[in-house]
């Protein structure tokens, strides 16, 4: 055969190769199970999980086709998933209490444990150099009722001052928070801890605490599933968990490949968003169990927030029995 017979020939096999390979991927594309999924807000870097999933095709290699969303908060999450506009929620802890409320929704996985996305940050040239300097001080988060108000006011408590030693202020999302900073309107600001970072490398704040050091054990982050999706089809709540996890797993061995998605999704500079890396990869759990410790700390918060007259029997408003590890 002539070097050009050759040439064909090899060209023909991979051109039959292709026309075998080619519909196979796109089969498995088709066949796959589109999820609505939200994320309570759309720059944490605990939630970049979901993307980095979708784009290194963790979750289609499980049949589950994302479509993602992203709010402003728990609450118009919950909204989403209320209206049936999402299927599945990522959000916080204390949205499990929406779940007592009557949401009609379960806590599929506790995916990220103590609050150390969160931290404290002052103002570099400010007063504020230990935590005993924050008594009777003015410390902003976000909304009465919320998490970042709750972390304050526990604070407050674990250091013996009771719940009203530092004084709150509502503010609402980051950016006002920092202008109160910067102006002394208040003296310390809760904000996820890549700001902090941003604000540090700025030469504007410092970042004196993590929660995450002072709330030990805790369910930062939960996995919320529509009770008609589970109804409906439980596999697919499955998958995507699995998915998940699988993602996780994959995001510690590949922080280069992880940062170069998250950055832009975070808004930070890849060096920020490398260090974000390095402190809460250790918080995501492997597992997706709830920890009844935390789960103890996190009712005794529903009441203090004022989200619950009382505390709520837990084990009504999450389940296990979708975890990679109960199917096994």
């Amino acid at each position: 055969m002539t070097r050009f017979g050759k040439t064909i020939r090899t060209f023909g096999l991979a051109t039959l190769a292709a026309a075998f390979i080619l519909p196979t991927q796109s089969n498995a594309a088709n066949a796959a199970v589109t999820l609505r999924v939200g994320k309570a807000v759309p720059t944490a870097f605990t939630f970049t999980p979901l993307d980095i999933g979708k784009k290194e095709g963790i979750f289609l290699k499980h049949g589950i086709k994302v479509q993602e969303f992203s709010f402003g908060g728990d609450a118009k999450m919950q909204q989403a998933l209320i209206s049936g506009s999402i299927d599945i929620g990522i959000g916080s802890g204390p949205a499990l209490a929406f779940v007592k409320k009557g949401s009609p929704v379960l806590g599929v996985a506790a995916m990220a444990g103590k609050p150390s996305l969160l931290c404290l940050v002052v103002s570099k040239k400010g007063p504020i150099h230990t935590i005993a300097d924050l008594k009777g001080k003015i410390v902003s988060s976000s909304t009465p009722g919320s998490l970042t108000t709750w972390l304050v006011t526990e604070l407050s408590r674990k250091q013996g001052w009771g719940p009203d030693g530092i004084k709150h202020a509502y503010l609402g999302g980051e950016a006002p928070q920092v202008a109160a900073l910067e102006t002394g309107s208040v003296q310390g600001i809760t904000v996820q801890i890549a700001s902090g970072y941003r604000l540090e490398q700025q030469g504007t704040g410092r970042i004196l605490f993590q929660y995450g050091n002072i709330v030990k054990h805790f369910i930062l982050h939960v996995i919320f599933a529509r009770d008609a999706l589970i109804a409906k089809n439980p596999k697919a709540v499955r998958e995507f968990l699995a998915g998940w996890f699988d993602t996780i797993h994959y995001m510690e061995g590949h922080k280069k490949q992880v940062v170069q998605i998250a950055a832009p999704i975070m808004h930070v500079s890849p060096a920020i968003a490398g260090r974000t890396y390095d402190e809460l990869m250790p918080i995501f759990s492997r597992t997706g169990k709830f920890d009844p410790a935390a789960l103890r700390v996190l009712a005794q918060s529903f009441v203090q927030m004022h989200l619950l007259p009382k505390e709520p029997d837990m084990q009504k408003l999450i389940t296990e029995r979708f975890l990679p590890s109960a199917s096994k």
